[in-house]
């Protein structure tokens, strides 16, 4: 734990996960989207979009949206009526968001997901490459837990989890939790005035994990915890995560600012995290044979292009680790693929340019991206 907060993490990421609590964004009486302060965000949001950065909005509110909207007043609902309160819900959030980001000519595109997709590889892959096109295309994802297709009962806080994921999906620098709280305290500081708080965190403890338990619901809140496995997360693929007040008007301008924050800083960034982790954590299940010409490519920190590949070894998918060996069987790198084994085998030799008319569809020039190689 660290004496002062990392306030310049905003200004100096390449892109930004913002995570927006229900009660920041919707009124909890007569489940109106709060305009004024969302288009302070939007005004934030352009700002950042302007220094050239990207910005992903992971947003609560659905539920609470649709539930006023079929006058569903009793609070604990069933998850047959939450899951239509959504479906209401959802399209009233979208179009809000939509309308106060369009007064900066931002585009704003709808994404559903649930933390199933962030752990079954070929929808993580599928998932991760839509959102990569949206921001490359210069979209700002508005992303909402799908509960209307949810087969466990939609829990508060599951969207802190979801943000987390995203942000580790995407390799981003910053993720940004919006809250009612203005970071992680020792104790419930409305109760204890010796409460302490904590500008910046480097490892959850169990310590640390234990005060989040013992804070009260709508301070620390319960919500409290699945912050912290949110940070965990983070921690783990190099992502900075703050939590920070949202209630606010222009958040992410304060933050920027200085405003009160605790900061959870990894020790790796989300490259390193990332090699790491496929180095390390993925069993291989396939390999590919490359010439000495792609061999000094790859030692250059190159791509691996079909044009380098020999042979191709082993069934795979999209997505799977696989190694990368020389002629005389020596592994020099590992990667994951961005073509099953299937089409990988009939593009081997070939120039990326040639790859759509022998397999059909125009995939990714390269075999294995650089992002998504390290050398062993």
């Amino acid at each position: 734990m660290g004496a002062s907060g990392d306030t310049s993490s905003i200004a100096t990421a390449r892109r930004i996960v913002v995570k927006i609590g229900s009660a920041l964004l919707v009124d909890d009486e007569t489940g109106a989207v709060h305009r004024k302060w969302l288009a302070a965000l939007a005004d934030d949001v352009a700002r950042l979009r302007a220094r050239g950065q990207d910005v992903l909005i992971v947003s609560s509110g659905a539920v609470a949206v649709g539930r006023r909207r079929l006058k569903m007043q009793t609070q604990a609902l069933v998850l047959e009526d939450k899951q239509a309160a959504a479906a209401i819900g959802m399209v009233r959030l979208a179009h809000a968001y939509q309308e106060s980001l369009a007064q900066h000519d931002l585009t704003v595109a709808q994404v559903l997901l649930t933390l199933d997709d962030t752990e079954n590889r070929r929808r993580y892959i599928n998932a991760r490459n839509t959102l990569n096109a949206l921001l490359r295309h210069g979209a700002v994802p508005i992303i909402n837990e799908n509960d209307t297709v949810a087969t466990d009962e939609i829990r508060f806080g599951d969207n802190d989890r979801l943000a987390a994921r995203v942000a580790a999906m995407l390799g981003a620098d910053v993720l940004v939790l919006l809250s009612d709280v203005d970071g992680l305290y020792s104790a419930d500081p409305l109760s204890d005035p010796n409460a302490r708080f904590f500008p910046e965190i480097r490892k959850i403890t169990p310590d640390i994990e234990a005060m989040a338990g013992q804070a009260r619901q709508g301070v620390g809140t319960g919500g409290m915890v699945t912050k912290l496995a949110a940070a965990k997360i983070c921690l783990d693929n190099g992502c900075r995560m703050a939590i920070a007040p949202g209630k606010p008007l222009g958040p992410l301008t304060r933050i920027e600012e200085g405003a009160r924050a605790t900061w959870f800083v990894p020790e790796a960034t989300p490259k390193t995290a990332r090699k790491r982790w496929i180095a390390a954590s993925l069993k291989p299940v396939g390999a590919l044979v490359v010439d000495g010409g792609a061999r000094r490519a790859l030692e250059a920190g190159k791509s691996l292009l079909p044009a380098g590949v020999i042979a191709v070894e082993g069934v795979f998918m999209r997505g799977d680790a696989v190694v990368v060996k020389t002629e005389d069987g020596r592994e020099i790198a590992r990667g994951l693929m961005a073509y099953p084994s299937h089409d990988a085998t009939k593009i081997v030799r070939l120039h990326s340019a040639d790859i759509e008319a022998r397999i059909g569809y125009r995939g990714r020039d390269e075999m294995i991206h650089r992002d998504d190689l390290v050398l062993t």
